[in-house]
């Protein structure tokens, strides 16, 4: 679990507690914590928007009408996307059975992309993309230029001796010393 990840359970705890004991400005910041969250998944579910709106504001209101309910709630964020998405489909039921219109002719609006799952990929990219920031700290200046210049610009040999005015045998005893040293901190 990524530290962003943690605060934000921590924090969602905190107002959660504070929201039961009666605290409505907890409410709000909450509501403001998980509105655009809900929207970015609410909308891989359905592209009315007003629909969307509306299903996420019954369940703040859902979740406000039983306050007293909610501490007992270990994953707020899952409780939050669950009811939504079954608030969309009982809207799309609900819509379906008094509809004159027919049943083959209702279009689902489902995306192919999971949210949860996009929302992990960012999480891990995001962590490693620190734990690469704090190793390449351990490289000296020009240890970091010749690694950033092979591994992320995907340069070749030839072109790094140009760019950092080096000889070949010093650009590759350069990297082996980068790569030695990032080895010694990464363990």
């Amino acid at each position: 679990m990524s530290m962003a990840t943690k605060r934000l359970k921590e924090q969602t705890q905190e107002l959660i507690a504070q929201f039961c004991e009666g605290n409505d400005a907890a409410f709000g910041k909450l509501y403001d914590l998980y509105i655009q969250i809900l929207y970015a998944y609410g909308s891989k579910i359905t592209q009315d928007q007003e629909l969307l709106k509306d299903c996420i504001h019954d369940v703040f209101v859902k979740v406000y009408m039983k306050r007293n309910e909610k501490n007992s709630i270990n994953n707020f964020a899952s409780y939050l996307l669950i009811s939504l998405k079954n608030r969309i489909l009982d809207e799309f039921r609900r819509k379906t059975f008094t509809s004159e219109d027919a049943v083959e002719n209702f279009e689902y609006c489902f995306s192919t992309s999971d949210v949860e799952c996009d929302y992990l990929n960012r999480e891990h990219q995001n962590l490693q993309n620190t734990q690469v920031a704090f190793l390449m700290e351990h490289l000296t200046r020009r240890q970091r230029q010749a690694i950033t210049l092979y591994y992320i610009e995907q340069r070749k040999y030839d072109e790094i001796c140009d760019i950092m005015q080096m000889n070949y045998h010093s650009v590759r005893n350069l990297m082996h010393r980068g790569m030695l040293k990032l080895r010694a901190a990464a363990m």
